[in-house]
């Protein structure tokens, strides 16, 4: 079976974590920081072996999901109407957890610097692109804003999924500016995130509300002109 190019690259980026891992992995401390604050300061940590395997291993698991999700999904004809966007964000999704991957190793590899920062500009292009891929989506299960709302209605899922998409790419833009405040880093990504989330179900709702409105007022009228 030949291996489409998406495949490809998500496999090597995978192959290379591992073979960056058992390289690094004796030069390692004991005890590897895996998690840092608000601060940027290290405040967790974890054996040699899960810092240095975790995110590759990770990364398998959300491989299998990548292959799974298009076969699995009661509708997944419309998934491949847009399955070159669900491509690219896997392999933007691959991209970031190996620069994360990256940071974390160099980071207890004695290389010190401010990790939440490092991460902004990534974080952004994922965020970015979240909103291209949401503005291309067709309803399906799996991939999207899925309140019940808009998996009633394809004309609820495509008007949520456009605003959802231009809010998306906007937060993708603050949390870029996110970088240059370290200080408020953290605001900077989970305030756009949390308004998107709300206002893109509240959204979906009065949508569906207007369109049962209009759909009863053509069926009164359809039934008086009868």
């Amino acid at each position: 079976m030949r291996i489409k190019t998406t495949e490809f690259i998500i496999i090597s980026l995978i192959l290379f974590s591992f073979i960056i891992g058992i390289y690094l992995y004796p030069l390692m401390p004991e005890r590897m920081v895996s998690h840092w604050n608000i601060k940027g300061e290290a405040d967790d940590y974890l054996s040699k072996f899960w810092g240095v395997f975790l995110i590759p291993l990770i990364s398998i698991g959300l491989f299998l999901l990548y292959l799974i999700i298009p076969q699995i999904d009661p509708l997944k004809e419309n998934i491949k109407k847009f399955r070159k966007y669900f491509d690219g964000f896997f392999i933007l999704l691959f991209l970031f957890l190996f620069y994360v991957y990256l940071l974390t190793i160099f980071w207890n590899f004695g290389l010190k610097f401010n990790i939440g920062q490092a991460m902004m500009p990534a974080l952004a292009i994922l965020f970015y692109y979240c909103g291209v891929l949401l503005e291309k989506a067709k309803r399906n299960w799996f991939i999207g804003i899925k309140t019940p709302w808009t998996l009633s209605s394809d004309k609820v899922w495509d008007k949520t999924h456009q605003l959802g998409g231009r809010l998306f790419k906007i937060t993708g833009l603050i949390v870029l500016l996110g970088a240059f405040f370290k200080e408020y880093i953290l605001w900077f990504v989970l305030v756009p995130i949390i308004i998107t989330a709300i206002y893109t179900i509240a959204y979906s709702y009065f949508e569906y509300q207007k369109v049962g409105k209009s759909k009863k007022f053509r069926e009164i009228q359809n039934k008086n002109n009868g």
